[in-house]
């Protein structure tokens, strides 16, 4: 046997340096994967290894963070372009503006798909280098390339019927200024809530009946009470803001119009639950408000609102604002613990839920962005105010979504309750001239595809399960006589199929196999059977899934085929 010489490299020094400004923590390789893309246009073997190695973490660890996330790459790109592809920017034509980008591009850039980018407002939306760009038509392709953006919307302006709570100060707080939120009582709550006890003040959020707005509606109040009963310490808060759901953009829209009452509600949160520590995920494609927040924190520690001792009550509490790379389970909250500790972001076999055992074990708070900003305002006024702000019997305000060929596109806040036809006509103001309503994607990408049949039914987190209208996180894309539902729900599947994580097989092949068969369908290459398996496919992935993801692509599935049962068959029958 020949001896051979294994011969030590030493870690390349500004990948030491870079750990070294993490404290060395293995928590920080998504971040230092990351920067060090930044610095040299992709993560070749080399950089990953030796990040690995200055962390302390297997080799394997950190090539799979590499090639788990969609925003880091293995092959050297010197500018990027992603045009989304998600239900909204296919229904504006962005396979049109992704071929005019890419017949002017030169070889300096690289154009690629992307999932949402929650950009759904401006469809079709792009990231170009991670800047915010839409809409974006064919035409504005050599001026996009050249530096140009687009014009962002806003919401500064309610609508008839609108009740504001979390959106009341919007365009009357400067987002930049902590000393215009405080004008607008922005921390009021926070000042108020120190005068409490924690008990009471989970007994204010638990009796106003804030229910979560991520989409499943779980009892705020009830939660809170859950990590604040919890033995073990320390115990942590985390804002879910990794908003990658097709159709919904709220989140967003909320961090850019008032960022300090999201930390002064995260801020009650700790005290309530007993934690000093906190975390902000969001998504990658979120660089611009990413930036907002972690403006907004500095601003309000130097103000003596967050940080040590606040406001001389002996309470600390300190966030951090942790960005993601691209993957939409990570909005599934296990699957986001995950990859805040370092890891992949695979969802985690529950019980035990994050309230007793989340981020490192440790009982762990995680709450959508709404539902922050919602119990910034209620610790504020009272929970008997949040109530009259509806006579509906799920209390309080909801933040909306419409989107489609309607009059009035975009965001808006009102109570629970409404129908369809209410959000359309009264909020969107009714159907553009020519276009007659044929279905709406509800809840979003998760959500329901229905016909006209429940154009009138009150819409709450119980109405899936009762009428089959999803409520969700409250997104609404209306689609006209243009559009095919057998088109719809392939461009779903497309999205669900891409973000799968891969780690179970109804959801891994489930997506995949649903979609090659709605391609058929669509092109004119159903086959008979093809209804059946589709049917099969969407039981199997609802009740054998691990997680909510591989779980709600079912949703879209039965919903779209027992409302279109016709379109269907005609599309399998070529």
């Amino acid at each position: 046997m020949t001896n051979k010489r294994i011969i030590h490299q030493p870690i390349q020094p500004e990948i030491q340096e870079l750990a070294a400004e993490y404290g060395n923590d293995s928590e920080s390789i998504l971040s230092i994967l990351t920067r060090l893309q930044e610095l040299h246009g992709s993560l070749s073997p080399e950089i990953i290894t030796d990040a690995a190695r200055a962390l302390s973490v297997p080799a394997h660890q950190a090539y799979g963070m590499a090639t788990f996330y969609s925003m880091l790459f293995l092959e050297p790109r010197k500018q990027i372009v992603h045009v989304c592809d998600g239900p909204v920017c296919w229904t504006k034509n962005a396979a049109a503006t992704h071929k005019a980008i890419e017949a002017i591009a030169n070889d300096d850039w690289t154009v690629e798909r992307a999932s949402c980018l929650g950009l759904c407002d401006s469809a079709p939306a792009v990231l170009v280098n991670n800047e915010q760009a839409g809409p974006v038509l064919p035409e504005d392709a050599a001026k996009l390339l050249e530096g140009w953006r687009g014009t962002p919307n806003g919401y500064t302006t309610p609508r008839k019927g609108e009740v504001r709570a979390m959106m009341a100060n919007a365009g009357k707080v400067d987002p930049k200024s902590i000393d215009s939120a405080l004008e607008h009582g922005a921390y009021d709550g926070l000042k108020k809530a120190l005068g409490m006890t924690p008990e009471a003040v989970v007994a204010v959020v638990d009796a106003s009946g804030l229910q979560g707005r991520g989409g499943a509606g779980f009892p705020v109040g009830r939660k809170w009470k859950f990590v604040a009963q919890a033995r073990n310490t320390p115990k942590y808060v985390i804002c879910n803001a990794d908003e990658s759901e097709p159709l919904i953009f709220k989140d967003r829209v909320l961090i850019e119009t008032n960022p300090h009452q999201i930390l002064a509600g995260m801020a009650i949160a700790g005290y309530a639950c007993g934690a000093s520590e906190a975390f902000i995920y969001i998504r990658g494609e979120y660089a611009a408000q990413a930036r907002l927040l972690e403006g907004a924190i500095e601003q309000a520690e130097e103000k003596g609102w967050l940080g040590d001792n606040i406001q001389g009550s002996g309470f600390s509490f300190h966030v951090h604002v942790h960005r993601g790379a691209g993957a939409y389970i990570c909005g599934e909250e296990t699957a986001l613990i995950e990859s805040l500790e370092g890891k992949r972001g695979e969802p985690r076999l529950r019980p035990p839920y994050p309230p007793t055992a989340g981020y490192r074990g440790l009982p762990t708070l995680v709450n959508n962005v709404e539902s922050f900003a919602a119990a910034a305002n209620i610790v504020r006024n009272g929970a008997d105010w949040w109530r009259s702000l509806s006579d509906y019997e799920t209390p309080g305000t909801k933040l909306y979504i419409l989107l489609g060929p309607v009059e009035n596109p975009g965001l808006f806040e009102a109570p629970f309750g409404l129908t369809l036809r209410q959000i359309i006509d009264e909020f969107g103001g009714g159907m553009l001239p020519g276009s007659e309503f044929r279905c709406a994607l509800t809840g979003g990408a998760a959500g329901t595809i229905v016909d006209e049949t429940l154009l009138d039914v009150p819409i709450d987190y119980a109405s899936g399960s009762r009428y089959g209208i999803s409520l969700g996180a409250g997104a609404f894309m209306v689609c006209d006589q243009t559009t095919s539902p057998v088109a719809l729900l392939q461009v779903l599947l497309h999205f669900f199929a891409a973000e799968s994580c891969g780690k179970c097989t109804p959801c891994r092949v489930g997506t995949w196999r649903s979609k090659e068969i709605l391609t058929r369908m669509v092109n004119g290459q159903g086959q008979p059977g093809d209804v059946e398996e589709l049917k099969a496919l969407a039981d199997h992935m609802q009740s054998a899934s691990f997680c909510g993801l591989g779980q709600s692509a079912g949703v879209p599935m039965n919903s779209a085929i027992q409302h279109f049962a016709q379109a269907f068959e005609k599309a399998a029958n070529g």
